[in-house]
């Protein structure tokens, strides 16, 4: 029988497993996002028209799901916030999955950055196929998000910032959501091989490359 996360009562948050559980929320895909959303938007355009773009892509592919869960947990529909029970995360894929498909529309619509199109394009079939997996397995989320910004850093911004940056993050991603025993080793690898493969697959078609 699997034991419950470290982290999952309230009275077990002290010391290593609180410290964990913090940052495993700061570097939640929906943060990551967020953040690889303003960095393209700003390299793409690095005026007030690129931080606008980044601020749109932002509200609807991170903030919006955030406040869907916040919602969901509030009225009791999930029972914590990270969600072990997969039956929990259908509304919030679903959600977000249209939040990011909205994000591609109003992008591609209105002439936004390239680089954050080609983002919430890669949301859309990155979280539609954890969505499909979410059905069967409880796949790592962050370690999919994890691996996903490590590539696209190094796609966008070269090797150094894909090793500088990528290696740790992935690193201490997949060694938290393993420490506090949210995922298996086989969850958290197979997130890292969806989140290199979404990304990787779109770059034939002209995104995240020179």
């Amino acid at each position: 029988m699997n034991l419950p996360p470290l982290d999952q009562l309230a009275q077990n948050r002290t010391g290593l497993v609180k410290a964990a559980r913090i940052y495993s929320n700061v570097v939640s895909p929906p943060v990551m996002f967020a953040v690889v959303g303003l960095a393209f938007g700003l390299y793409a355009l690095p005026s007030w028209i690129g931080f606008f773009w980044a601020a749109v892509y932002g509200l609807l592919v991170s903030l919006a799901p955030i406040l869907v869960v916040l919602f969901l947990l509030k009225t009791g529909r999930i029972a914590e916030l990270h969600m072990s029970n997969t039956r929990e995360r259908n509304i919030p894929y679903i959600s977000a999955i249209l939040f990011a498909a909205i994000a591609y529309g109003l992008i591609a619509g209105f002439d936004g950055p390239e680089l954050l199109r080609c983002l919430a394009l890669f949301n859309v079939i990155e979280l539609s196929a954890l969505a499909l997996i979410n059905h069967f397995w409880l796949i790592s989320l962050h370690a999919t998000g994890a691996m996903a910004t490590a590539v696209l850093l190094w796609l966008v911004f070269g090797s150094q910032a894909g090793l500088i940056v990528g290696i740790p993050l992935v690193g201490t991603v997949c060694w938290v959501r393993l420490f506090l025993k949210r995922h298996t080793v086989a969850q958290v690898i197979a997130g890292l091989v969806l989140g290199a493969a979404v990304v990787l697959s779109l770059t034939p078609f002209g995104c995240f490359i020179s």
